[in-house]
């Protein structure tokens, strides 16, 4: 074919694309799934210390079942399933990871916080671990927000883990709804969240040089 050809072939090939009409290409309204956040936490213990160590959040390791925008849920200990109609706005390890960099920045006690891929010069670099991040269906007190992290802070340039922790919880849902199930696993996460922003903080104030 020649480029005359092939531009004629173009040519007379849109019109049958715009015919579609752009609605035609896009799911309807009532197939796209509802979009879903958590919040950073920002309540905090009043002895909290205050440190002058920047902080690098690594991006939330998370096996292939996790690392999704869906939703996950489980309705027996060994099958992981999704919502249909409901996702998180991002992809779970960068919304944990941002709300990490948030829960950080919300305790006014820290110099510097930031992404790992923005090479920020950080003192420390913290490492997660999603293992736990779905509702769980198959206890007797109904759906349950199921939340487990663990984190090693590692400090630089040595690149030394000064410490591990796991920090776990499980919020049951007053209801079998998104409105219910969402507030749950908030809560869920902002245990957790808490729970690994004040043993950071106490980790870097008693590992300073």
């Amino acid at each position: 074919m020649t480029i005359a050809q092939a531009f004629r072939a173009a040519l007379f090939a849109t019109p049958l694309l715009a015919g579609c009409g752009a609605a035609e290409l896009l799911p309807k309204a009532s197939e796209r799934p509802d979009l879903y956040v958590l919040t950073p936490k920002n309540t905090f213990r009043e002895d909290l210390p205050k440190v002058s160590q920047q902080i690098a959040i690594d991006l939330p390791i998370a096996s292939a079942g996790l690392d999704s925008g869906r939703i996950a849920l489980m309705h027996n200990p060994v099958k992981l399933d999704y919502y249909a109609k409901a996702n998180w706005i991002d992809r779970a390890p960068s919304m944990v990871q941002t709300l990490l960099i948030e829960s950080f920045e919300n305790t006014g006690n820290i110099i510097g916080v930031g992404r790992l891929s923005v090479n920020l010069r950080a003192d420390y670099v913290l490492v997660t671990e999603l293992r736990e991040f779905q509702v769980e269906y198959f206890h007797d007190s109904g759906p349950e927000a199921h939340v487990r992290v663990n984190a090693k802070l590692v400090r630089m340039p040595e690149r030394i883990i000064v410490g591990n922790m796991t920090s776990e919880r499980t919020v049951r849902a007053d209801r079998d709804s998104m409105p219910d199930i969402i507030p749950a696993f908030d809560d869920a996460l902002g245990g957790v969240l808490r729970d690994i922003v004040e043993w950071a903080l106490d980790t870097m104030h008693a590992s300073a040089p």
